[in-house]
């Protein structure tokens, strides 16, 4: 069950929320920081 919202959270960041990969992560913004550790938090709890 929680698997399973954590992908469907993970499709949606897919589409919705920005990528910063291409960018240097010390450059990036608080928000951008952040947004990439939501990402990253979503992503690792929808493959365990």
């Amino acid at each position: 069950m929680k698997k399973k919202i954590f992908r469907v959270l993970n499709r949606i960041n897919k589409y919705i929320l920005p990528r910063y990969s291409h960018k240097d992560p010390s450059k990036l913004s608080k928000l951008q920081q952040a947004v990439v550790a939501y990402r990253y938090y979503i992503l690792t709890s929808a493959l365990d």
